[in-house]
């Protein structure tokens, strides 16, 4: 199936690793250029030299802290000083812990990357895209909201308040030519789940080696692979119609 996403240009923000890397790489191989954000430089050049080598797209590298309102600007300036036609939102982990466990400061600190960082980025640019007439802005959320945990609170709040404002958003923008719409991915294979498992292992046996044990099997998790295929269907017009909603990417354990 052709997306038709050939000569596009994306930002994709949290695209050093993860994720964000797949699906920046997955929008690459449409033929899309790219601006690539993250806060850790040494990873965000290795990243987009594999991009480059791999599929010869135009790759733009922007090392910034998107918890910060300044930087959150400066992004996007430098995203609006070309074409911009697609928005991924993907930056920030969301710590787990309980009521009790999570104080202010960390839940704060939290909610200025991932919440307030996605709002922010949406604020700035979708004005140009609706100006345009064209465009789509993706949320890259997680499946807590659809699951809320008492033992994951602050990301189960953060996650549903962004669910809520990509509906919310999402459920109008089409009269401009632009949709909204967020994705939530449950448990994937990334560094960052195996570093949490080998944690975990190391604690359970003395063995970080045996991680894989502790990986679930119904479902099991997902590839990043199959998160990025969902995604970069999702941002083609073969999905112009969809606006508003959320899709979750979890094996169907949200629904259990």
């Amino acid at each position: 199936m052709d997306l038709a996403l050939r000569g596009k240009r994306a930002l994709v923000t949290g695209s050093s690793k993860g994720i964000g890397l797949g699906v920046a790489d997955t929008l690459a191989a449409e033929g899309v250029d790219l601006i690539l954000a993250s806060r850790t430089e040494v990873n965000l050049n290795a990243a987009a030299d594999q991009i480059r080598e791999r599929h010869g797209v135009d790759v733009t590298t922007v090392p910034c802290d998107l918890s910060k309102s300044d930087e959150q600007a400066r992004l996007a300036e430098i995203a609006l000083s070309g074409p911009l036609d697609i928005v991924i939102n993907n930056a920030g982990a969301i710590p787990g812990g309980s009521l009790n466990s999570v104080d202010e400061d960390t839940w704060r600190k939290a909610w200025d990357l991932k919440v307030f960082g996605y709002i922010n980025l949406t604020r700035l640019l979708l004005p140009h895209l609706e100006a345009n007439r064209s465009g789509v802005i993706l949320n890259v959320i997680g499946a807590a909201a659809d699951r809320p945990s008492p033992g994951y609170i602050a990301g189960a709040a953060g996650n549903s308040a962004l669910v809520g404002f990509s509906k919310a958003i999402g459920s109008t923008s089409l009269r401009n030519g632009v949709r909204v719409l967020c994705v939530n991915p449950g448990l994937t294979i990334t560094d960052r789940m195996t570093d949490i498992l080998r944690e975990q292992a190391g604690a359970k046996w003395h063995d970080p080696d045996r991680w894989e044990e502790l990986m679930p099997d119904d479902p099991a998790p997902a590839t990043v692979a199959q998160v990025a295929d969902v995604v970069v269907f999702l941002v083609s017009d073969r999905a112009g119609h969809v606006t508003g909603t959320s899709i979750t990417i979890d094996g169907g354990n949200s629904s259990r």
